[in-house]
């Protein structure tokens, strides 16, 4: 009897000791949390932008407020007082209405908004000149990816001045600005005058001596597009599929002189017609000034 009473007391206290360790759990489980929603809900404040603001616009008062932010998710960089966000900074980069000043997105104190400053490292700025031709008709804008091609004569001593080949230089390169604009919300066309690219520095190279070889010439490409590579060389064979081509003209002789009267009653032989040879296989079309005669590529002329 005694010994049935300890077996029932040891399996009271047992149970006991698994109902304390589950509702510890509970509790332990319950107070976890309390404290992530805690941390969740505590806030900060930090500087925010009020409106939208361009590329080297001054951060102000006017521009800037601070408001309440979610302290377990504070960008690095952010200001927590209107005095360091505003102390002579201007945006280096757009900012919308609502989103974070970051220290990354504005100059230091005193400082300016310049390109080189939105450069990455290893990156340059190189300005080539445009046109409407070759700046796609104005609508080659900051934020753009281009193609940089150039149209040049093709070398050689038998080349003449209408032999030109046009080369694919750079490929996928981001428009930095539009004569000094640098606005990338600015989509309106515009016909400017230089187009300020990133390249690194062996692209600078190539820009440089395009310039000095012909005429360049910006293609817009979509962003993102994995098409990149396909670069060829194009010459004006490539521009039309047919043969037709004017040959250079031949030196007049000095006209044969006409035979001589024959005398009454004497028989002077006529020369037999020479029957024209038929030409066989591949011909091409040549023009002779208002003349048009087919030529056959085995016979020549």
């Amino acid at each position: 009897m005694r010994s049935r009473s300890l077996i029932v007391l040891a399996a009271a206290l047992f149970i006991g000791l698994i109902a304390v360790l589950i509702v510890n759990g509970v509790f332990s489980d319950v107070e976890q949390r309390q404290a992530q929603a805690a941390e969740e809900t505590r806030q900060v404040r930090i500087a925010v932008a009020t409106q939208d603001i361009a590329f080297g616009t001054p951060i102000s008062a006017q521009n800037v407020r601070l408001a309440n932010w979610p302290a377990n998710s504070v960008p690095a960089g952010a200001f927590s007082t209107l005095e360091d966000a505003t102390r002579a900074r201007v945006a280096l980069r757009p900012l919308v209405a609502g989103e974070p000043v970051l220290a990354s997105k504005v100059s230091g104190e005193n400082g300016r908004a310049t390109l080189s400053a939105n450069l990455p490292a290893g990156q340059l700025a190189f300005a080539v000149p445009i046109d409407a031709v070759a700046g796609a008709g104005g609508f080659v804008r900051p934020g753009d990816v281009v193609d940089v091609l150039v149209t040049r004569q093709i070398p050689g001593e038998g080349a003449s001045q209408t032999d030109k080949m046009t080369d694919i230089v750079l490929e996928s390169i981001p428009v930095l600005a539009v004569d000094q604009v640098s606005d990338p919300n600015s989509t309106d066309p515009a016909l400017g005058k230089t187009a300020t690219l990133q390249v690194d520095s062996f692209g600078a190279q190539k820009l440089a001596l395009s310039q000095q070889l012909g005429v360049i010439s910006l293609a817009l490409r979509k962003v993102g597009d994995p098409n990149v590579g396909s670069r060829s060389t194009v010459t004006g064979r490539d521009i039309t599929a047919s043969r037709l081509y004017i040959a250079q003209r031949r030196q007049t002789g000095s006209a044969s002189p006409a035979p001589a009267a024959a005398s009454r009653g004497s028989t002077v032989p006529t020369a037999a017609a020479q029957p024209v040879r038929a030409f066989t296989g591949p011909s091409v079309t040549v023009v002779r000034g208002t003349k048009t005669s087919e030529v056959s590529v085995f016979h020549g002329y």
